[in-house]
């Protein structure tokens, strides 16, 4: 492997109101702003060799990698560690609802009404990237959800979990070389192994 690309989707029915769904079986398509930006995010990696697309079951993520990627014969890989979190009795409701209670709350601390605790999360994540990294491929994009990408994005600058994380971009790449994903995941890893809150 070469190089990485992360990119959250385009926006959806659920970002665009500002709304969380972490329940695959919700339509959640993306808006005709967010199929603009997975164009953009087309052109934007249109030199790009791209050996295989990694989504989430999302349709969102799915979605935007049909769009940025049209015209180009790219195999696809779902894995469901990557998905968006299971939101329990947030489930689609505010955004800022669920992030206060999130900001408020330990990690080992399970969202009320069925939902994962976000050391369950981080751990999700941490086996969905391990995933990525044992692809043989030279070049995979991985198209899936804001707060995952938030994570690598600290770690890669050496910055722990944090309750409350800045949403990522819509529909932007963000390029890694596998040892840089590899060393973020690693730090996510660490922290699982011993939170900080």
């Amino acid at each position: 492997m070469e190089c990485v690309i992360l990119a959250r989707h385009g926006e959806s029915v659920f970002s665009a109101r500002q709304l969380v769904n972490g329940d695959v079986g919700v339509a959640g398509p993306l808006t005709e702003r967010g199929e603009a930006e997975a164009r953009e995010l087309g052109r934007s990696i249109a030199a790009d060799r791209i050996d295989l697309c990694v989504t989430s079951d999302f349709e969102r993520t799915r979605q935007t990698a049909d769009v940025a990627l049209a015209g180009r014969d790219v195999p696809r890989l779902v894995v469901p560690e990557l998905n968006d979190p299971r939101y329990g009795g947030f489930e689609g409701g505010g955004l800022e609802e669920y992030r206060s209670w999130a900001s408020a709350a330990t990690s080992r601390d399970e969202v009320p009404g069925g939902g994962e605790s976000r050391w369950q999360i981080l751990d999700r994540y941490v086996r969905g990237f391990r995933q990525v990294l044992a692809r043989a491929e030279e070049t995979v994009i991985v198209v899936i959800h804001s707060l995952p990408i938030a994570y690598v994005l600290a770690a890669h600058k050496r910055t722990l979990p944090a309750q409350r994380v800045p949403l990522v971009a819509h529909a932007h790449p963000y390029r890694f070389a596998p040892a840089e994903l590899d060393a973020a995941v690693t730090l996510l890893e660490d922290w699982c192994a011993a939170p900080t809150w």
